[in-house]
């Protein structure tokens, strides 16, 4: 059920898309306004598709609605992090050093060990 939602929603949401990318502009909101007005406007065919548009956008805010409450039942109350499997316990794991002033200093030269050069 919730996939069958699913994919309507995603073809609602590009037709959406296309539907208002076909819409002529006539505000000025970027210096490119409507055009002439002239007797022929197109006054019903930009009714249609802004019915069009509409319908889509009702549509398309229903299935988001309706994913929500499907996506809120199938929650458990539970984290994602409960679901990680149990880790080892600490005893099993072996304890590091206790840290002094000593441990941490790189090595000096005088701690490197000693060995022969290579002869060839």
């Amino acid at each position: 059920m919730e996939n069958v939602i699913l994919v309507i929603h995603l073809i609602l949401a590009l037709c959406l898309i296309g539907i208002v990318l076909l819409q002529r502009s006539e505000g000025g909101g970027l210096g490119m306004g409507g055009g002439g007005g002239g007797v022929m406007t197109g006054r019903q065919a930009a009714t249609a598709m802004t019915k069009l548009t509409w319908a889509f956008a009702v549509a398309f805010l229903v299935t988001s609605v309706t994913l929500t409450i499907l996506a809120a039942q199938n929650a458990t109350g539970g984290s994602v992090i409960d679901r990680l499997p149990a880790e080892a316990t600490s005893d099993d794991a072996p304890t590091p050093p206790p840290l002094d002033g000593e441990n941490l200093l790189p090595p000096s030269a005088g701690d490197a060990p000693l060995t022969p050069p290579r002869s060839e």
